[in-house]
């Protein structure tokens, strides 16, 4: 009996031993898996403070290509407004335009006439200068007639 108590010691204590190194073996593994764990931690951790950082950067930048915009569309609209006073007076340019192109044509039809008028008016003016002419001779040989006569 007591060579059996000793063989259930030995199995015992073989059994305590084979417990004791698979618990150093989970130890070791839980140390092992629990570094890792921090070391994950610390990434995550990093990798969140970078992505608040670029969060951050990025609402910057929004808000300077927001302000940036808001002053292109003040532009723009200002553009817009210069454009369409641009062709209103355009327009006004074109009617007064028009106006002065009659005006101009009406001139240059009163030029023409009046051309017309001065190259008859010196036909008949060279038409009564011979006539004059001949009024004259006839005018001297009747005086010449009257003082042949007296």
């Amino acid at each position: 009996r007591l060579a059996g108590q000793h063989q259930e010691i030995n199995n015992l204590m073989q059994r305590k031993n084979a417990v004791e190194e698979e618990n150093a073996c989970l130890k070791n593994e839980f140390s092992t898996l629990n570094q890792k764990f921090k070391d994950k931690s610390q990434e995550l951790k990093d990798t969140e403070e970078c992505a608040q950082k670029k969060e951050e950067q990025n609402r910057l930048v929004i808000k300077n290509l927001e302000e940036e915009n808001k002053g292109l569309n003040t532009c723009c609209a200002d553009l817009l407004s210069d454009l369409e006073k641009l062709r209103k007076q355009e327009a006004q340019w074109k009617i007064e335009k028009s106006g002065t192109n009659a005006i101009i044509k009406n001139l240059k039809t009163d030029l023409a006439e009046a051309k017309e008028q001065i190259k008859v008016l010196r036909n008949i003016c060279s038409n009564l200068s011979s006539q004059v002419a001949v009024k004259q001779e006839e005018l001297s040989q009747k005086d010449f007639d009257v003082i042949k006569a007296k």
